[in-house]
């Protein structure tokens, strides 16, 4: 039985999201993106998508939790920004975007091609 057509869209886009922190954040440094508030902005809003993209994924696919390392902790990201959005801690982003979401992006491109086969 396949996966329903949800549970590609969902990796489509998380795939997508990361290549555009990915193609923003490339390039830069920390103290650059501390001192820009439009990167700041493109990222919040970016890892929230990640973070809503990630929780639909797994409501439609719960058995990929195992195989995304830190997927709750994604999402939880997720709800601190769009909660707690007074208290952001820019570097907390800045280094998710350079430490983790190189594994994730790997991940996410080993689900994607799993799902074509």
């Amino acid at each position: 039985m396949s996966p329903p057509d949800s549970v590609q869209k969902h990796l489509i886009d998380i795939e997508t999201i990361l290549a555009e922190i990915g193609d923003f954040g490339r390039g830069r440094t920390l103290d650059d993106f501390l001192t820009d508030r439009a990167l700041q902005r493109v990222f919040e809003r970016d890892f929230e998508i990640l973070g809503e993209a990630m929780n639909r994924l797994l409501r439609a696919a719960p058995e990929f939790e195992t195989r995304i390392s830190h997927a709750r902790r994604i999402i939880g990201l997720r709800n601190i920004l769009s909660h707690g959005y007074d208290s952001v801690d820019y570097r907390i982003l800045w280094t998710a975007s350079v430490d983790h979401l190189p594994l994730l992006k790997t991940e996410i491109g080993l689900l994607i091609r799993a799902l074509r086969r």
